[in-house]
């Protein structure tokens, strides 16, 4: 069977083709969302309150910022190495090359600084992800989406209307949530 969306196994014009499309409108509409994308002071102030703690090489400092954020968020090298060469400009921070690897520390004028960047710290603004945060109900609804999928692509006639049954009554249960006082 020849299809466009080879990862799926919808074929076009299929009945998993508006499943598919619906899929990912969801997972688009879910990225939006999550918070992923940070301004150029989130990255400063990041790399400002990890320094505070010890002194990092660029790669510890994307990873120690994606473990704190909850995955929530993973600068990318072009926002993190240029934010310390930036803050090394401002005396904020020194760089002492050892093995190959630059590790980067807070000076005097970094230390001054720093107890503010921590207070804004994005990972200190974002809340953990407790079950019922943002992380949460996207992940829920994108593996609910891909169940659906699943019944779309395989199901027989009869499965495929007790999906599309137990579907409306899971929107109708949601939207309950929210008429609750």
């Amino acid at each position: 069977m020849g299809s466009s969306f080879p990862t799926s196994g919808f074929s076009p014009g299929g009945r998993g083709e508006g499943m598919w499309q619906m899929m990912e409108q969801l997972r688009s509409n879910f990225e939006k969302r999550s918070g992923s994308r940070m301004g150029r002071g989130d990255v400063r102030a990041a790399v400002l309150a990890l320094l505070a703690e010890q002194p990092m090489h660029g790669y510890q400092i994307i990873r120690e910022i994606e473990e704190r954020s909850g995955g929530r968020w993973k600068p990318s090298a072009g926002s993190v190495y240029p934010t310390l060469q930036l803050l090394a400009d401002e005396g904020l921070i020194s760089a002492e090359e050892s093995n190959g690897r630059k590790t980067y520390a807070l000076t005097d004028a970094g230390r001054a600084e720093a107890p503010a960047a921590s207070a804004t710290a994005p990972w200190a603004t974002m809340g953990a992800d407790d079950g019922t945060g943002f992380t949460a109900l996207p992940k829920a609804g994108f593996e609910l989406a891909q169940a659906a999928a699943q019944v779309g692509r395989t199901g027989t006639p009869e499965q495929i209307q007790q999906a599309v049954t137990a579907l409306d009554e899971a929107r109708r249960r949601i939207y309950s949530i929210l008429a609750q006082d």
